[in-house]
């Protein structure tokens, strides 16, 4: 079941081109970014979204940048790759890989210090590719990973997308579901609208009909209802930063989620790859939170839906505390309390 889009790639002249994430449903349009300003942009804009895709988008960006730096000796290139890197990651402060992804492409710098200036963008294009191709791969382990915990059949609720369009493809949650389908299982899905930029409605109902998968969009104040129903068996979501203690950032909705779950018996999981673990972070208390502008909550679509004057309040994250959280199903198997001793060693940090 391979995407029939592409959420990031490059151009043939080795620009960055993107889906337009705030154009779907309704027009699939791609965007080129021709500089590492313009990839920070779709970044901020949420043109590109979901932790892995944005971590994809930032190194890309960069390996691009680096072929606009022209200096006389490798500390100077460095520095400014540096600077550039800095920019990319303040553009969104919560997903982790951003900056993870930033980070693995300074080290790749640093150990070509003997190699001529002038082959380095090459070799930082060549990484930026690699990645991607990896961030694939992962989230088919995943998927295998996260599929088995679920019974068959099964009714899935997901909340936001943690689909292709969040990654470079497959997906972290709904490569869960995406896996399970490929496997014959009989599924459907609960999605959740996922308030206030609708990315349940406008995204996960977006790639789950294109795959042909079974899919019911749903209200958020509705996901509780159907639990009490008992017509919901099985929850996955995706993450943006993970605490070494299991406290897991997710869009903001995901806690409620969990607690209605946990009151109804019912298995919450955390679907998200090795790079979106902190293990700095003790707990989620440390994760910040970014707060996004007050008109995506008093405005639908451009059009105001509150009164004049009236303060919002618009967090684009919460935390799920790990106590909620039943397993997180990672490339290399799946995490179970405690997580302080399972994430540092799937991690390889233990």
């Amino acid at each position: 079941m391979p995407d029939d889009f592409e959420t990031i790639e490059w151009t043939h002249d080795g620009a960055v081109r993107l889906i337009d994430q705030t154009r779907l449903p309704l027009d699939e349009v791609y965007v080129v970014c021709a500089s590492a300003d313009e990839v920070a942009r779709a970044i901020r804009t949420m043109q590109v979204r979901g932790a892995p895709a944005i971590g994809i988008a930032a190194a890309m960006g960069l390996a691009m940048a680096a072929r606009t730096i022209h200096a006389p000796t490798f500390a100077a290139f460095y520095a400014g790759l540096e600077d550039i890197g800095a920019s990319l990651m303040r553009t969104r402060p919560t997903a982790v890989n951003l900056a993870w992804a930033i980070r693995r492409l300074l080290r790749v710098t640093q150990g070509l210090q003997t190699v001529p200036l002038a082959e380095i963008p090459d070799r930082l294009t060549a990484e930026a590719t690699a990645m991607r191709a990896e961030d694939i791969s992962i989230h088919r382990a995943i998927g295998k990973y996260g599929h088995e915990l679920g019974p068959h059949p099964a009714r899935i609720l997901t909340h936001c997308n943690a689909g292709g369009l969040a990654t470079a493809g497959y997906g972290t949650a709904v490569g869960v579901i995406r896996a399970a389908a490929e496997a014959g299982k009989h599924i459907k899905v609960w999605v959740d609208e996922t308030r206030p930029l609708l990315q349940g409605a406008r995204l996960t109902a977006w790639e789950l009909s294109r795959a042909g998968i079974p899919a019911t969009l749903i209200t958020d104040n509705m996901a509780g209802h159907f639990m009490y129903r008992g017509e919901v068996d099985f929850v996955v979501v995706g993450a943006d930063r993970i605490a070494r203690n299991g406290d897991t950032a997710n869009k903001i909705g995901t806690y409620g989620v969990a607690v209605l779950a946990r009151a109804h018996g019912i298995p919450f999981y955390v679907a998200a790859p090795l790079s979106t673990l902190d293990l700095s972070l003790h707990t989620g208390a440390e994760i910040p939170i970014e707060e996004r502008a007050p008109e995506e909550v008093t405005e639908i679509g451009g059009r105001r839906v509150a009164p004049s004057g009236i303060r919002a309040a618009n967090p684009a994250f919460d935390v799920t505390p790990a106590s909620y959280i039943d397993g997180i199903i990672t490339e290399r198997g799946v995490a179970r309390a405690p997580y302080d001793e399972s994430l540092p060693r799937l991690a390889g940090d233990a």
